[in-house]
């Protein structure tokens, strides 16, 4: 099913005209490196997903209180529709190309989880001296990389320990535990890398947000993978939670002021 034929549970506020967006306007307003749709995209998919897309992105900027500069990573991030992926998956950001792509016919849902992996990329360099450019910020933290002291980054790391050790120690958290026993019986190394398990904390935080859009994340709270215990539960939750929200809102105050 196409993404023009399906709808999207939102509710929040009301941030374009009826039907009025589109993906130049998007790219003008965030000021994305480039935005590319597939060839196989039609005028409507097309249409219908700038919509969606929109919507999606502006809700992130409130829920993340920060700029249209920290959503497209100060003009640093492509986006793609419908072209750029890879076969079988329906969302994935290249650390290489720094782009997001999106299936035209999957995907949605997966904006919040893959629009973090591509922060935890381009924020490496600015917490961690030396660091090479190709990691992600998070796997730089859990290798003992020489961090950048600045009071910002201390707030990341707070987000990264709470998500990834257990509130008293070093000992790996909740979360990790349940994701490396997944690993463990599909026989690969996926759900506990650290850029997936923060990746999937930034989910549950954008879904337990006041604005809800399905279309930006859904299936942190009732899924499969919640289920399994893939995404922070409980009092973790709620601490990853509060950090997350502490460390946005001081960085997008910070990036208003450089205005």
């Amino acid at each position: 099913m196409s993404i023009n034929a399906r709808e999207f549970y939102r509710n929040g506020p009301i941030h374009r005209q009826a039907h009025a967006s589109s993906f130049a306007l998007i790219r003008r307003q965030f000021d994305f490196r480039s935005i590319e749709i597939g060839r196989w995209v039609t005028n409507a998919e097309r249409d219908r997903a700038a919509e969606l897309f929109h919507d999606a992105l502006c809700d992130l900027m409130l829920i993340l209180r920060g700029p249209e500069a920290l959503i497209s990573l100060r003009g640093s991030l492509a986006l793609q529709y419908g072209s750029g992926g890879r076969p079988g998956v329906s969302a994935h950001y290249d650390p290489c190309q720094r782009s997001f792509s999106l299936a035209k016919n999957a995907g949605p849902g997966s904006i919040a989880h893959e629009w973090f992996h591509a922060f935890d990329h381009y924020i490496v360099t600015k917490c961690f001296r030396g660091a090479p450019s190709g990691l992600f910020a998070s796997t730089a933290w859990l290798a003992d990389a020489k961090p950048v002291p600045h009071p910002l980054n201390d707030r990341l790391m707070h987000c990264f320990q709470a998500i990834l050790l257990q509130p008293e120690g070093d000992r790996p958290s909740e979360l990790f535990r349940h994701s490396a026993r997944m690993d463990k019986q599909l026989g690969q190394l996926y759900y506990s890398r650290p850029e997936e398990l923060c990746a999937r904390a930034f989910e549950a935080f954008v879904q337990d947000a006041t604005i809800t859009n399905h279309f930006l994340v859904k299936g942190s709270k009732a899924s499969p993978e919640a289920a399994k215990g893939l995404y922070p539960q409980g009092e973790q939750r709620e601490r990853i939670n509060r950090l997350f929200d502490d460390y946005f809102s001081t960085l997008g105050t910070a990036l208003r002021q450089e205005h």
